[in-house]
């Protein structure tokens, strides 16, 4: 027999105090953690699997019975699912309306907020205005061609912000505008809305164009090519009754004569509800069609 001594190339390698250049020890690999670091276990502290069992069961039934949600097994914790913490309508109504997905509330909910911004919408404009409602859609064509049928307007309380150039009430007649180069929806003087002899009817959106005082002739004033009249006597309101407007439409063909030549009396200052200021084409087609007071259509 061979004697094996000390340094013999086939003696098995012996534990080493180095640090390790690449050394192992008789029984293998050393364990290794996660992080790539070598740890001694000593032996039988490893996890016994009957232990890994039980306390995975142990885990198992500490789940409680609230987080079972729903009759597949699956557990939740109310995290992901926006409808874990909606209650019952008859536990809390307020707060299952505001985060309920039922679909009549939806709608409901989206109804209820378009209502909102138009009203709100509607205060704003009420509140630079002055006048209610601050929009008027035009139903005929007697302002053509500086304003047609179905345009929306925006009106201004008359008063408000009113130009110097203004003789009574807010309003810049026709006879001042050719005089001062003061002009809207192109012509002279003011385009006013008024409630025609003070009647709660429709009212009428005109050009203002001669502002009369109480007894006075103005058949002398008028333009003779808007009168069908011989005379003052002739004219229904002349001498003027009162203090007030002599108004008529744009509209060359169908509105050639004063609205005072035996059809209207004088308007009253007090009958004007505002100026026309702005206008929107077509916008007022969906307010006629939806009233029925008129159609945009041919």
């Amino acid at each position: 027999m061979n004697d094996r001594r000390d340094g013999d190339k086939h003696d098995p390698p012996s534990p080493s105090d180095d640090d390790g250049d690449g050394d192992s020890s008789p029984e293998g690999p050393m364990p290794s953690s996660s992080d790539g670091v070598g740890s001694d276990v000593p032996p039988g502290d490893g996890i016994d699997p009957d232990e890994s069992a039980e306390q995975a069961q142990g885990n198992a039934e500490t789940v409680t019975p609230e987080q079972r949600r729903d009759s597949s097994g699956t557990t939740s914790t109310g995290g992901t699912d926006p409808g874990d913490d909606v209650p019952s309508p008859s536990e809390n109504p307020i707060r299952w309306f505001l985060n309920t997905r039922n679909g009549s509330v939806l709608l409901f909910k989206d109804i209820a907020s378009s209502i909102a911004i138009v009203a709100v919408i509607g205060l704003v404009l009420f509140t630079i205005s002055g006048v209610w409602p601050p929009l008027v859609a035009i139903e005929s064509g007697s302002m053509e061609p500086h304003m047609q049928k179905g345009d929306l307007v925006f009106l201004m309380e008359n008063e408000r912000l009113a130009s110097s150039e203004a003789v009574a009430a807010g309003v810049v007649t026709h006879e001042v505008g050719q005089q001062t180069g003061y002009t809207k929806f192109g012509d002279y003087g003011d385009v006013i809305i008024f409630r025609p002899d003070g009647q709660e009817r429709t009212p009428i959106i005109h050009r203002a164009h001669i502002y009369v005082e109480e007894g006075e002739n103005w058949y002398d004033r008028a333009d003779g090519e808007h009168l069908q009249a011989d005379s003052c006597d002739d004219l229904s309101s002349c001498p003027a009754p009162h203090d007030g407007f002599v108004t008529k439409g744009d509209n060359p063909s169908t509105n050639q004569h004063y609205d005072q030549d035996n059809r209207y009396q004088v308007v009253k200052p007090e009958w004007v509800e505002g100026t026309a200021e702005v206008r929107v084409p077509y916008l007022g087609c969906i307010r006629l069609e939806f009233s029925g007071t008129a159609s945009c259509r041919v």
